[in-house]
């Protein structure tokens, strides 16, 4: 009798398990490449926010012509600096700028107010602990250290400009997720 001895033309175990390591790895890199894209679209979206909420903000101080051709320090908006993070409470609450609505005439300074109380209830809702300043302050490149940051130079001849930021949830990094300002909106020109 004679015996044959066939060789397998199945897969072995081994085959198997560099199939299911090889997949696994595929599918973790394919996750952390969805998170990474989901963090963008986020701060993407952050981004399209606080452009919106500087433009608008930018547009009311143009119009309110009185208060920005006064003097810096009797101009309410310069030196407005809110940080809305950590649930920091409303101040202000609107209470002085709401004879502003409808047909009610108000002056100058009640505008203002109304507008920083309008800012802040904003901040609130479109950004994450975000935080708005507004003053004057040398273009990023003007300074020493070539970098935007939250402190200003409150030169005469600066130009205004809105300062925004927010925190950033991932950003183990920073303290409490907050850099410096993520969008500098420059609003008027400096002094001649």
């Amino acid at each position: 009798m004679r015996c044959s001895i066939s060789l397998s033309t199945g897969s072995s175990l081994v085959e198997v398990l560099v199939a299911l390591v090889l997949l696994t790895l595929g599918l973790l890199g394919a996750s952390t490449l969805h998170v990474a894209t989901l963090r963008a679209q986020h701060e993407s979206t952050l981004a399209s926010r606080a452009a919106q909420l500087a433009a608008g903000m930018a547009e009311r101080l143009r119009a309110n012509r009185a208060v920005m051709t006064a003097s810096d320090v009797d101009n309410p908006y310069l030196g407005l600096d809110h940080d809305a993070g950590d649930n920091a409470p409303l101040t202000g609450g609107g209470s002085t700028g709401s004879a502003c609505f409808g047909s009610a005439s108000c002056s100058a300074a009640q505008l203002a107010q109304f507008d920083i109380d309008e800012w802040r209830e904003q901040l609130h809702t479109a950004l994450p602990g975000g935080r708005l300043r507004i003053c004057r302050d040398l273009p990023a490149g003007d300074t020493a250290d070539d970098e935007a940051g939250w402190a200003c130079s409150g030169a005469a001849h600066a130009p205004v400009v809105i300062k925004l930021g927010w925190r950033e949830r991932y950003r183990a990094d920073l303290a409490g997720g907050m850099g410096g300002p993520k969008l500098v909106w420059q609003v008027a020109g400096g002094a001649p």
